[in-house]
């Protein structure tokens, strides 16, 4: 697969979003992960790896914390997304 791009980049990307953004993209990354059946990590990925991973994952999560103004539910912004998402797939009849 030649469009991988590396967790730098996707970082750098992740930075140029206003806070709120980054904490909705974190929401959705969180909830399709715990969709994910366990044991889908990539052949030959160490335990290590992974600390490593989630290690950056909760940085991110900080300064994004940091830069956040106010109270910021996210059970909330999680359910919204869910219910946009149903509604996209689901389209009400009204």
């Amino acid at each position: 697969m030649g469009n991988k791009i590396t967790l730098e980049y996707a970082e750098q990307l992740v930075a140029q979003l206003p806070p709120q953004e980054q904490l909705k993209l974190l929401a959705h990354v969180c909830q399709r992960l715990s969709a994910m059946p366990s044991g889908t990590e990539e052949e030959g990925e160490k335990p290590e790896r992974r600390e490593e991973e989630a290690d950056r994952l909760l940085a991110l999560c900080d300064a994004a914390a940091e830069k956040w103004n106010g109270v910021f539910d996210a059970a909330e912004e999680i359910r919204q997304m869910r219910r946009d998402r149903d509604e996209r797939i689901w389209p009400s009849k009204s």
